[in-house]
């Protein structure tokens, strides 16, 4: 376990770098660096001294201050070269497509383990069919809030898909599963009939559903980081009970609260995709096959399967998003379109092992 997840670590750091040094703008390595760093001292810098202010006289100010006009004189050196395109353009939208990636492919294990089926992912209960009504009714009516229409209107198709499903306080899997399928088909009918009222922004619309980075900022960073790092804990936290609910009835004899546990994860998996979408839009396939590769590297077990899940989930939507970026050049195409031509044959093996009855969860 510690080797895989001390190589997906490495692998990362790596992906992150090779994400920044690769684009456009010709940049060396150490133009990558000193850009980072630079950027490192300066945040640090401003809230170093913002803290301090806050604090007024209190005992830790004046350390707090020193340690702040330390870091300020070196942040008022000349900028790097290139500062402005490592720190502002190519940063944050590696960060954000590595914390998205991250995120679907944890959910991506959760979504699997809810509904015990090796092709689930985090979309599979409407959140995508929702984030496309949404994302096409912002278009319209707000243009500016087309991430926070897409979010509501993900959390609201999970609130219906959920609603159909429930029985009597429970939830059948099966019927989750049929209400997520059926309620994606009619949410991307509505989306094809928005779509097309759109007129010229119906391309802008498209561009958006088949998912992007290029307008990532470092509120989206900040927001993406906050709910990743709170989702994948709470699944870290409960691997145990994650694997107990892989033998379905029988958990509840193991002590298992099955439908209350069942309504924390769709919780969990709702928020994590729902945020992931709203800030990239629909990009499918890393919460399917990051789970899968992991699962082949260091087995069922979640508690190393999540993790290991969670880091390759990162590493494989930058590097896709670095493809988008490369490989049609001076043209940029949608992430989604990468993901899709690597995740299809990857999903049609999977579903070759399973009809063989060669693949476990």
């Amino acid at each position: 376990m510690r080797k895989w997840l001390a190589t997906l670590i490495m692998l990362s750091l790596l992906s992150i770098f090779l994400g920044v040094y690769v684009g456009s703008v010709s940049v060396g390595p150490e133009t990558v660096t000193s850009g980072i760093v630079h950027g490192v001292k300066t945040t640090l810098a401003g809230w170093l001294s913002s803290l301090s202010e806050r604090l007024g006289s209190s005992l830790h100010s004046g350390t707090l201050m020193r340690l702040s006009s330390s870091l300020r004189d070196v942040a008022k050196e000349k900028p790097p070269r290139y500062f402005v395109i490592v720190w502002s353009l190519r940063l944050p939208r590696v960060l954000l497509a590595y914390l998205v990636g991250l995120s679907l492919a944890s959910a991506g294990v959760a979504s699997q383990a809810l509904f015990k089926n090796p092709m689930a992912d985090p979309y599979i209960i409407g959140v995508s069919g929702g984030a496309s009504v949404g994302a096409a009714l912002g278009m319209i009516y707000a243009p500016n809030y087309v991430s926070i229409f897409s979010f509501l209107f993900a959390l609201a198709a999970v609130y219906v898909v959920y609603s159909v499903a429930r029985v009597d306080g429970r939830i059948p899997i099966d019927t989750l599963l049929l209400a997520g399928v059926a309620f994606g088909f009619m949410a991307g009918a509505v989306t094809s009939y928005l779509v097309l009222t759109l007129g010229p922004k119906a391309h802008l619309t498209q561009m958006w559903l088949l998912g992007s980075f290029n307008d990532a900022t470092w509120a989206d960073v900040r927001d993406v980081f906050i709910v990743s790092l709170a989702g994948l804990s709470f699944l870290l936290w409960k691997w145990r009970e994650l694997n107990l609910l892989l033998f379905g009835e029988e958990s509840v004899a193991l002590g298992l609260d099955v439908e209350r546990f069942r309504k924390e994860v769709i919780l969990v998996i709702t928020v994590m995709s729902g945020v992931a979408v709203a800030t990239s839009g629909i990009i499918g396939f890393i919460g399917l096959v990051g789970p899968h590769i992991a699962r082949l590297l260091v087995g069922p077990n979640h508690r190393r399967l999540t993790i290991n899940a969670a880091l390759l989930g990162g590493i494989l939507m930058v590097l896709a998003d670095l493809v988008a970026r490369i490989i049609a050049r001076p043209t940029e195409i949608p992430v989604g379109i990468v993901t899709a031509m690597m995740g299809g044959p990857f999903f049609l093996y999977l579903l070759r092992k399973h009809k063989r009855g060669e693949m476990r969860l």
